[in-house]
């Protein structure tokens, strides 16, 4: 399904219950505002827990393909991974596949190929997707992260070329790059200390820019760091741990990956969301000096970015989706919000 900008769109929700998974659509109108449009069961089970804002602990669970043809969710208590075809604000379940290890959390997908992240048992795994939208397993594809699950594993996800995946480890710090050969199989990890202490959400940009969220739970602040990706999978630090001065700041959104402007983040602990502009060079800057672009509901996880003009920020508070206009300068102006997600839902994908 191709897309235009300027036109309308879906903006997806994934439910993680215990006692069945679900996505949760939304029309999305041309000015930003949603409409329910349907529940979608997975055939899996999530993972929420009462009182948890964070059940999966990632970034990436709900994911779609770039042509918004194909809409990928983690089921974290099944060990699964559901695929949907996506028809507008109407999916179709298609297939289940088992993870390929235990808790699946975060999903990246690039030209009919799909990874995923096992938190559980710590390692990623490849699949191959069919033009009828199944998936695959690869062989030879499965890698560790870190040294196992201790590490915390929060996301993984394709540089803009497909050269390279990219993954997060909260509790060590470390930041792992693995090369992809033309078959698609990743290479062993190639290990980076995280410039700042909790690396979570990230996000990819044209010119091999990497852009990582740091909650930093011990500090002050949440902060995030720019990255350039060598070509030997080494990371060059360009913006190091840039405070955002609000709490708990854990996932990260972009206006464009191939126009990149600015990045957002939910800051968790605050009920805000800080804004960064991103010079030509990758050096990142604050838009707020209070870090406060935009207040949002009780406890903003999960984001997302449709059409380059609007933020999504699911509320983990209130169990709500909000949405803001984002405008030619980076602020942010509230546009939307709907409610009725269960709590513990987590995972949130636009188009």
């Amino acid at each position: 399904m191709s897309y235009t900008k300027n036109q309308p769109g879906a903006i997806y929700a994934m439910t993680n219950q215990l006692t069945g998974n679900a996505v949760m659509a939304f029309t999305r109108a041309a000015d930003g505002t949603l409409t329910p449009a349907g529940t979608f069961p997975t055939g899996g089970f999530g993972n929420s827990r009462a009182g948890l804002v964070d059940p999966l602990g990632s970034q990436g669970a709900l994911i779609l393909s770039a042509d918004n043809r194909f809409l990928f969710a983690v089921n974290a208590a099944s060990d699964e991974i559901s695929v949907f075809a996506v028809d507008e604000d109407r999916l179709t379940l298609i297939d289940i596949v088992a993870s390929g290890g235990r808790q699946p959390v975060s999903l990246a997908h690039r030209e009919g190929l799909l990874y995923v992240l096992n938190a559980g048992g710590g390692i990623i795994t490849g699949f191959t997707q069919g033009e009828d939208g199944r998936l695959t397993p690869l062989d030879g594809s499965t890698q560790p992260v870190g040294v196992g699950p201790a590490v915390a594993a929060a996301q993984v996800g394709f540089t803009l070329d497909g050269s390279r995946l990219v993954v997060t480890e909260k509790l060590s710090g470390l930041i792992d790059t693995y090369a992809v050969d033309a078959d698609g199989r990743a290479g062993p990890p190639l290990q980076t200390p995280s410039n700042g202490t909790v690396p979570f959400g990230f996000v990819v940009a044209r010119d091999d820019l990497l852009i990582v969220v740091e909650g930093r739970f011990t500090e002050p602040s949440g902060a995030v760091s720019s990255y350039r990706v060598g070509t030997d999978g080494k990371l060059e630090v360009i913006s190091g741990s840039v405070s955002s001065n609000q709490a708990a700041s854990c996932w990260i959104s972009i206006n464009d990956p191939a126009n990149p402007a600015y990045v957002y983040t939910s800051n968790t602990g605050a009920g805000s969301i800080s804004g960064y502009a991103i010079g030509d060079d990758g050096t990142l800057s604050l838009l707020d000096p209070d870090g406060v672009t935009a207040t949002t509901s009780d406890f903003p996880i999960d984001s997302a970015v449709a059409d380059g003009q609007f933020l999504y920020v699911m509320n983990n508070g209130p169990s709500t989706i909000e949405g803001f206009r984002i405008e030619s300068d980076g602020s942010l102006t509230p546009i939307t919000e709907v409610g009725g997600l269960p709590g513990g839902s987590q995972g949130i994908a636009a188009y």
